[in-house]
């Protein structure tokens, strides 16, 4: 017997304009269905959730929900009472005793809020930053006793070690159905058994996770034979990548693949390895970077400590760490942009660094997109004999023929990213130290962007947390897990899981870290004085945020009003700094709270 519905659409038609968002969509969710769904950014994802979970208002068709059906819905965004703390939100009127004896919630509590000590849930969640924010709703949703659950990028704001504890919470409570937009690409093959691409307006179905959708699409592709040669090329070249990978990511198809096979016989590896070596070496020479006993400390805060550290031409780095850990701080140290406390920091003559930091770079908004690419240069040489224009590299990152003419200041902080990525890769560097660059990308962008990589013919540092992309680009890894060590890990993110369990069963917290405080029992006079200083920081911080934001609006909406221009800039400088030196303090002092 086939399992139940627990919703379903027939027909479902969505406008906001001329051009539908949904357009005819049926489509149903099953009992302990796990189900992902990708696109385009843009396309409707967002708004097939709220129209399946009753949020947003259809223009046609019907959505049927079984009547007692219990749904929860991370959506993104949120709002909150004013007074509402953490520990009102996430556990509601539940006496302590009741949360506190029950394994779920003290693990929920512990792997998405750092704890569940009084100082943290008492905490007002108003005035947490976004992430925070983000984690308390889905605390608080994972604590329901629900039958489906709507996730819209549920990995945003997690680092690795958070999205693989959420994907094995799933996974352990097969009776809970899941629907989940995200473009972590790990996450999807690790929860889903089924896939829906929203694309122009309709929803196609595909069964297993995002590696049988890979292949399913494939096979689709070689069939009809209807997409453009360059799509079939990105497919194809994912596809012979999943296909030499860990058998574990093909495991879920329930299709015949053999069709799909055939299209990468002979299929070459993603990179020629040996050629971007060669290549690298002609451009870098033999030192990039050498860290020489090097520490780095803030106050009493050890990010490393006598680190000794090559990195070679053509090497491609994936960095990983515990949140707080200093991965960025480590790589600026390699940049020269941050000075060592000790030791020194040799980097090669011919280097030519890009960096990609996690804060935008501020551009001209009247500016159009290509204008704003074409002013670092026309042309760019990614490896020897591959050029791109300025237009086709827009093209390959998402900016189409009619997007390229788009004003800057029109551009979402998704766009922006994209375009500072773009002009980045525009100057030609032979080194290149990306932070957390897949923020706000869709899956196709993320494809494009892993195309160009393969033939970047230099050094390549990232820092990220989606799983999936960095095994993708990386060749090697190294983590830092909070103790003033980089490790090596040459069995990649599953051997720097491994270690931060280890860390953590060391101690008798389970935490790698003194264990809290028992309910009820007080800390000592300076403990409170700290994690009070601690809660100050994090409201100064997310005011701050807050500031940047409207500021950034502001500049946008007066783009003409040159003077108006220059004032809302140094406010905007003014705010950054003023950020950049409470993080900082925060980083000192969360060490001692913890």
């Amino acid at each position: 017997m086939a399992p139940r519905n627990l919703l379903s659409a027939e027909d479902v038609g969505k406008s906001f304009g001329r051009e539908p968002v949904l357009d005819g969509v049926s489509l149903g969710v099953a009992v302990g269905e796990r189900i992902g769904v990708v696109g385009r950014n843009g396309g409707g994802k967002s708004t097939l959730l709220r129209v399946l979970g009753g949020v947003e208002h259809i223009d046609s068709g019907r959505v049927t929900r079984a009547n007692t059906l219990r749904l929860g819905m991370l959506a993104q965004g949120g709002s909150f009472e004013a007074d509402a703390t953490v520990r009102s939100y996430v556990l509601g009127d539940r006496d302590e005793h009741d949360w506190a004896s029950d394994a779920r919630s003290r693990e929920v509590l512990l792997a998405l809020l750092g704890g569940h000590d009084a100082a943290r849930l008492d905490r007002v969640v108003a005035t947490l930053s976004g992430g925070e924010q983000r984690r308390v709703q889905l605390a608080h949703l994972l604590l329901e006793d629900l039958d489906l659950l709507m996730l819209d990028e549920p990995t945003n704001h997690l680092d690795i070690e958070a999205v693989d504890w959420l994907a094995r919470h799933l996974r352990a409570r097969p009776s809970l159905s899941v629907v989940v937009v995200t473009h972590d690409r790990w996450f999807l093959d690790e929860v889903s058994d089924r896939m829906w691409e929203v694309v122009d307006g309709k929803v196609e179905e595909y069964d297993g996770g995002y590696s049988a959708f890979v292949l399913a699409k494939a096979e689709r592709e070689r069939q009809g034979a209807v997409e453009q040669q360059r799509r079939n090329n990105l497919i194809r070249k994912e596809l012979a990548w999943l296909r030499r990978g860990p058998p574990a990511r093909t495991s879920k198809p329930k299709f015949r693949i053999d069709a799909a096979n055939a299209l990468i016989t002979g299929e070459p590896p993603p990179r020629n390895e040996v050629e971007l070596l060669a290549f690298a070496g002609s451009r870098l020479g033999k030192v990039v970077f050498e860290a020489h006993d090097v520490s780095l400390a803030y106050g009493e805060r050890q990010i490393v400590d006598h680190l000794t550290w090559d990195v070679g031409p053509g090497d491609r780095v994936g960095v990983v760490g515990v949140n707080g850990a200093g991965k960025t701080s480590l790589m600026r140290l390699l940049l020269g942009l941050q000075k060592p406390t000790r030791g020194r920091v040799v980097s090669g003559v011919t280097v030519k660094a890009a960096y990609l930091s996690q804060h935008l770079e501020e551009l001209n908004a009247r500016w159009r997109v290509l204008e704003a690419v074409e002013n670092v240069a026309q042309r760019v040489e990614l490896s020897k004999g591959r050029e791109l224009s300025a237009s086709q590299l827009c093209e390959r990152l998402g900016f189409g023929s009619d997007a390229q003419w788009t004003p800057v200041g029109d551009l979402s902080g998704g766009e922006r990213r994209r375009l500072q990525l773009t002009r980045l890769l525009m100057g030609g560097p032979n080194v290149l130290v990306l932070d957390e660059p897949t923020n706000d990308f869709d899956v196709e962008t993320l494809t494009a962007l892993e195309d160009l990589l393969d033939s970047f013919g230099g050094t390549l540092l990232v820092i990220s947390h989606d799983r999936y992309f960095l095994e993708r680009v990386c060749d090697r890894f190294v983590g830092l897990l909070g103790d003033g060590r980089l490790r090596d890990l040459p069995r990649g993110l599953d051997q720097y899981l491994e270690l931060i369990q280890l860390a953590r069963s060391e101690t008798p917290s389970g935490r790698g870290r003194p264990p809290e405080s028992s309910p009820g029992k007080s800390a000592s006079g300076d403990e409170r004085a700290r994690k009070k200083e601690l809660a100050r920081l994090e409201r100064v911080i997310a005011r701050l945020m807050a500031q940047e934001a409207e500021l950034h609006e502001a500049m946008t909406a007066q783009a003409t009003d040159h003077t108006a221009v220059a004032a809302l800039h140094d406010q905007l400088r003014e705010a950054t700094a003023e950020r950049a030196a409470a993080e900082e303090s925060w980083l000192a002092l969360a060490v001692d709270v913890e």
